[in-house]
């Protein structure tokens, strides 16, 4: 290895890399570059840890209301229907049983939860692994901090086709702002919420995540060590 390279990685290595993102404005325009941690954007991403989290978040999304009735459920008689022999057909019990129309159910579903817990440092590297994913593989925006005097909705489909973006959105805030939900859930496939609110599941689930400056900025100090 060169001398010269070996000690460009040392400097980098002590004084700490610090990638530069192009940071769009509303216009869609590149305005400047913005610089996150090393630990944040380029993170080891594991996928096994990945899947739990999406695994458990669609788990506990579940109501586990489903419920059939069993034998013991079904309102009627408990009368043996014919006698035990003698008759030349197969034996059987009364009419809640299930193998009769308008019996019970066997091994129907019941009411039941479906809540999986994980360890909060496993959900933690699961976002981490999935924001420095998103950073990794381009599939984002990072953009000016802006916001939206009354709802617009025609306004928000002109700022994210000047961002060249095809498929499922997902615009991340800072801070909650009314007037951008209001108009963001009137456009098919485009979602948002605040940075606090993100998840796993929703960041694979979208095809592009647009990331405002302050959300990047929380997101950032949360999940550097």
């Amino acid at each position: 290895m060169a001398y010269w390279l070996l000690e460009e990685l040392l400097r980098l290595r002590v004084n700490g890399f610090m990638p530069k993102l192009d940071v769009y404005d509303r216009l869609g325009k590149v305005v400047y570059q913005k610089e996150l941690s090393e630990d944040f954007v380029s993170a080891p991403v594991n996928e096994s840890v990945v899947h739990k989290c999406v695994v458990a978040y669609l788990a506990n999304q579940r109501r586990g209301t489903a419920s059939t009735k069993i034998r013991s459920d079904v309102k009627g008689s408990g009368r043996k229907l014919y006698r035990q022999k003698g008759t030349g057909r197969a034996r059987v019990g009364d009419a809640k049983s299930p193998i009769r129309v308008g019996g019970g159910v066997a091994f129907g579903p019941r009411p039941r939860s479906f809540r999986m817990n994980l360890p909060k440092k496993v959900r933690r590297l699961g976002m981490k692994s999935m924001l420095a994913d998103v950073f990794q593989t381009g599939y984002y925006r990072l953009v000016q901090d802006f916001s939206m005097e009354v709802p617009k909705t025609q306004e928000l489909v002109q700022f994210l086709d000047s961002l060249n973006l095809e498929g499922k959105t997902l615009i991340v805030l800072g801070d909650y702002n009314p007037n951008i939900y209001l108009s963001a859930r009137n456009i098919r496939g485009v979602n948002s919420c605040t940075w606090d609110l993100l998840n796993t599941y929703e960041i694979l689930w979208h095809d592009n995540i647009v990331v405002m400056e302050s959300a990047a900025d929380k997101l950032e100090k949360k999940y550097t060590n």
